[in-house]
């Protein structure tokens, strides 16, 4: 077991792309503002330099003319990458071209979205292309050229809030852990850690109740990522249709009937991401079977209040809420 630290963690809040960042690390030594500095930095880029929102930013003027090369900065070049593989690898399910039905349901903006209730009500923007159309291959283009990178979006506008986060926290993750430091970062429910907490064992990682009224399970873990996909916070009625932001590019309509939230547990925490929305897009009827079938780390609570996992994830869990 290791020993429990002699100093006191340092710590670092903040708030980035709508989530509230939490940075810990256990033992911070005399480099610790510096270091926490740095991954304020690397949020604040992917926000600023990945956000579909407002009247400028990188993404945006490539959103406006999505069939020409535009010049971008390195986070969005890396994060068009990384969606790029993460659409191949669930054949198609992510998918960052659904911003057309978000726009025509009114999330065409940021909205106030709160944690109760059935969330603001807005009115439809404009038609989105057919539901249930067949999505074709995306084949975005990136290129590294001597004085920057350059990209294309294939024709169509995207919305990288599906990765964004993760892999903001997977590249701070990578930052401290080079710094050799021991550290939970936990960004609004996309988390990773590595190396013992300050108690000296591993980070208790709390799986919360969608509905409220504390956690479901908690999870000890000692190294990798975590992320969660759910519906309790960014849903919303579009004219009188209940909607949320977990689009099934097969259907265009909202995914996961019946599911309220999964968890996934893996190395990555922006793969967690990627795999916690392909299994919340199998609904509560599905997503078992598709969480055996990839060999994932898994856990999910249905609208019922139900609380499923996966034989991978139950080797981590150290409590379980038995009243429901």
């Amino acid at each position: 077991m290791s020993a429990v630290t002699t100093t006191a963690p340092a710590v670092r809040e903040f708030r980035s792309m709508t989530s509230p960042v939490r940075v810990t690390l256990t033992d911070p030594g005399s480099a610790a503002q510096e270091l926490l500095d740095d991954v304020e930095t690397v949020f604040t880029e992917v926000a600023r330099d990945c956000t579909r929102f407002g009247p400028v930013g990188p993404l945006v003027a490539a959103n406006a003319d999505p069939g020409a090369w535009h010049d971008a900065p390195p986070a969005l070049a890396h994060a068009l990458v990384q969606a790029q593989r993460a659409h191949r690898a669930t054949d198609g399910l992510f998918d960052p071209r659904v911003l057309d039905v978000l726009t025509a349901w009114g999330y065409d903006r940021t909205l106030p979205f709160t944690d109760d209730g059935p969330g603001p009500v807005v009115e439809p923007r404009r038609t989105a292309a057919v539901a249930g159309t067949a999505p074709t291959p995306w084949e975005p283009r990136v290129e590294r050229r001597t004085h920057g990178w350059r990209i294309h979006l294939g024709g169509v506008p995207v919305d990288l809030g599906g990765i964004g986060k993760g892999l903001a926290v997977r590249w701070a993750a990578a930052f401290l852990a080079r710094a050799g430091q021991a550290f939970l970062l936990d960004a609004g429910g996309d988390l990773a850690v590595r190396g013992p907490a300050p108690h000296g064992g591993p980070w208790r990682v709390a799986v919360e109740d969608p509905a409220g009224g504390g956690p479901r399970l908690v999870l000890s873990l000692d190294t990798g990522g975590c992320a969660t996909s759910s519906t309790r916070r960014r849903r919303w009625v579009c004219g009188e249709q209940a909607v949320h932001h977990l689009v099934d590019p097969r259907t265009r309509r909202p995914g996961g009937a019946g599911l309220a939230a999964v968890t996934v547990v893996a190395a990555d925490t922006a793969w967690a991401e990627v795999w916690s929305k392909t299994l919340f897009l199998a609904g509560a009827d599905g997503v078992r079977e598709r969480a055996a079938e990839l060999g994932l780390a898994a856990a999910w609570v249905r609208e019922d209040g139900g609380v499923g996992t996966t034989a991978a994830l139950d080797d981590l869990v150290i409590w379980r809420r038995t009243d429901g």
